[in-house]
């Protein structure tokens, strides 16, 4: 694996090469799209984007939690939590099952 974080200024820079935006035009575009997921989730929607998998809010109950250095036990309040769950295109990419380009390689023979 190559480590390497995917920032939002790449994201700008990927949209300004291949849909031809200008750079400023990209970076509003990637914004937007990002704010718009964004305001999904708070207000506790779930965001699927096919082919590529579901943002998801999850409710987690209050429960009793461990202080791991003392033992003691103390209380974790009930919060709400943001989870992605991949599209099974996504795992067949990442697992090498499809090509980059989306083709299943069984089509092809």
């Amino acid at each position: 694996m190559s480590g390497k974080t995917v920032t939002r200024a790449d994201l700008c820079e990927a949209v300004y090469q291949k849909v031809g935006l200008s750079r400023t035009e990209s970076a509003e575009l990637v914004e937007s799209v990002l704010d718009e997921i964004s305001a999904c989730i708070v207000r506790g929607e779930s965001v699927k984007l096919s082919s590529f998998g579901s943002f998801l809010v999850r409710s987690k109950g209050e429960r009793v939690g461990r202080n791991p250095k003392t033992g003691e036990e103390v209380p974790i309040a009930p919060r709400r939590v943001m989870v992605f769950k991949p599209s099974n295109v996504l795992k067949q990419r990442i697992n090498g099952s499809l090509v980059p380009n989306g083709h299943d390689t069984s089509e092809d023979e």
